[in-house]
């Protein structure tokens, strides 16, 4: 299932890794994250080698509805909660500056990505007191929110929390362009990284540094990612025409849409669960539904799916993989937030690389400790882990190769799923998503 940036934004092929090379910093990963993190070193005078299994953008980033916002959802009031006010405070700075970053990058290098300045809103149709809550609390942050009872949806709310300055655009027209330049190795896939030597199926590449831009980091030992993540996949339905009002929503309650225009169609998000968890009604379904009752006079025209890596307190890790590679670097676990994320990760990143610190660097530390706010997630993803293995020890279970886990068959998606890390393979066994690195041989 193709999304509507990847049927309207055509990338210039790169050609594959021919042989072994040498560079300063090999980058994994071709996504958004990936290509700023090269854009920003390149800058700095940097020489960078990505590696791309697939094409530029093909994995999440060509999946996402694209909006560039610091509004995270109801993430402002938790993280005071749970982390303290001044680690929130960075937090939404950080990822706010990152929304400000696009727009700056996008007028000085004159990118054509279909960048709008665009107001973001959550909303519902509920109790508005914890919208209420949050917006007050955002504000207190220093971030541009504010409560309100009316928003432009086809349909009455309770209230909504609106934060100005942020955006939407086209992330595959603007990959396109600020991979100009940088050396990029599609259909190339790596194998495994031992030291500073990255070893893919084309050749090996050594570099100072590595950074794991791939997603979900695939190396298990150091850093073990795996028990600190867990995968949500959601569902994405495009209709056209529809004439929707200016804006980027989100609903938070438990049956809610999210909402964003891009030209003449509407994308509407629904349906996010753990992957591996189904719901037994067909996302799809509930928002033609939905699409049927409000724009009756739109028709559908494409349908896919995205998938986040969430992480045990809701903050990225952006920084050194393990104190034990401190030349390695990663970045994962954006949650559903990749844009304003991906911009965040370019910046920390680059500056470590070049021995310099951003006042970011613990906030998104891979090696903090926020455990008030991770022990109940870090039950939960060990609990399906334990699960996961057992259910694969039944006769006839269908195992993924990352760590043996049973999977299961998401008939939304028409794909094998992990339901322990999020690995997704299509029907005949072929790997579509990791950190499994290899395909299932057969499947019966």
């Amino acid at each position: 299932m193709k999304s509507i940036w990847m049927e309207t934004a055509k990338i210039p092929r790169r050609n594959p890794l021919a042989g072994n090379k040498r560079t300063e910093v090999v980058v994994i990963g071709a996504g958004m994250a990936g290509m700023l993190t090269a854009f920003y070193l390149q800058r700095h005078g940097v020489h960078v080698v990505v590696l791309e299994a697939n094409r530029i953008g093909s994995g999440q980033s060509g999946y996402t509805t694209a909006k560039i916002t610091s509004q995270h959802n109801l993430i402002y009031d938790k993280l005071v909660r749970t982390v303290g006010k001044e680690t929130a405070r960075l937090y939404g700075k950080a990822n706010q500056l990152a929304v400000e970053e696009y727009g700056k990058l996008i007028e000085k290098y004159s990118i054509s990505c279909h960048y709008e300045p665009m107001d973001a809103f959550l909303y519902t149709l509920e109790n508005p007191q914890m919208l209420k809550r949050e917006a007050e609390t955002a504000r207190s942050l220093g971030l541009p929110a504010s409560f309100v009872q009316e928003t432009k949806l086809p349909f009455s709310v309770t209230g909504a929390v609106q934060f100005t300055g942020q955006a939407q655009f086209n992330p595959l027209e603007f990959l396109r362009d600020i991979s100009n330049g940088i050396t990029v190795y599609e259909r190339t896939k790596v194998i495994k990284v031992e030291g500073n030597q990255v070893i893919t199926d084309r050749g090996a590449i050594k570099g100072d540094h590595v950074v794991f831009a791939s997603h979900y980091p695939f190396v298990n030992f150091p850093g073990f990612y795996f028990t600190r993540m867990y995968q949500e996949k959601s569902y994405v339905l495009e209709l056209e025409p529809v004439d929707f009002p200016d804006g980027m929503y989100l609903g938070v309650d438990k049956k809610a849409y999210s909402f964003r225009k891009y030209g003449d169609s509407l994308l509407i998000g629904y349906g996010s669960h753990r992957t591996g968890k189904a719901p037994s009604e067909s996302p799809f379904k509930e928002m033609r539904q939905l699409g049927t009752h409000f724009f009756p006079q739109a028709d559908e025209q494409r349908v896919w799916t995205a998938q986040d890596c969430m992480t045990l307190d809701s903050i990225p890790y952006i920084g050194t993989y393990s104190s034990l590679r401190p030349q390695w670097h990663v970045a994962t676990g954006f949650g559903k937030w990749g844009m304003s994320s991906s911009m965040v990760a370019a910046k920390i990143l680059s500056m470590q690389i070049i021995g310099k610190k951003t006042a970011f660097d613990h906030v998104f530390s891979p090696q903090r400790h926020h455990i008030k706010a991770s022990a109940y997630r870090f039950a939960g993803q060990s609990m399906e882990s334990v699960k996961g293995l057992v259910l694969a020890a039944r006769p006839g279970a269908v195992r993924c190769p990352h760590l043996g886990c049973r999977m299961v068959w998401n008939k939304y998606d028409k794909q094998w799923e992990c339901p322990c890390h999020g690995s997704g393979f299509e029907i005949n066994g072929k790997i579509s998503s990791g950190p499994a690195q290899q395909s299932i041989p057969f499947i019966d």
